[in-house]
């Protein structure tokens, strides 16, 4: 089956796409240290948004976290990530796109009756040849927006 033909309103978030497999670091005020392995894949379908996949695991190769969603244009400089989390958060983030870089703030974090309270979120991905950065900072069980992730992935 041939692939589809990525669609043009999603041409500008095009340095995403691929499967992207590195290490990251965690820290929050309320949590030890820790690091992680990872694997995040960003695809497409064809359609005007990109698919979002991503999955940790500990040292032991046992699986820590994972969340996946959408990432949809709004025009050629904005936005929005669409992004549902297994412990029963769904985060809705909006942002900016300048070449190869993606900033997000959080317009809405919504949460089920028992999963741990986070109020907003920061997230950066930027792209430096087959290189992913990213960051994640939350405002979260009390804390103020505070810097929570960072991973550094290659394209494979």
């Amino acid at each position: 089956m041939p692939s589809p033909t990525l669609h043009p309103d999603v041409a500008h978030l095009s340095f995403l796409l691929g499967t992207w497999k590195g290490s990251g670091k965690g820290e929050y005020p309320t949590i030890e240290p820790f690091t992680f392995t990872e694997e995040t894949v960003f695809g497409h379908v064809g359609k005007p948004f990109l698919t979002f996949v991503q999955r940790t695991k500990d040292a032991a190769g046992l699986p820590l976290h994972t969340e996946s969603g959408y990432l949809r244009p709004v025009g050629a400089e904005r936005a929005e990530f669409v992004v549902s989390i297994p412990s029963g958060i769904v985060e809705l983030a909006a942002g900016t796109v300048e070449e190869n870089r993606l900033v997000l703030s959080s317009t809405g974090v919504h949460r089920t009756a028992t999963a741990k309270e986070v109020s907003a979120t920061e997230r950066a991905y930027e792209v430096d040849g087959d290189t992913l950065h990213w960051t994640l900072a939350m405002a979260a069980m009390g804390q103020p927006m505070t810097h929570h992730l960072s991973g550094e992935l290659t394209r494979s």
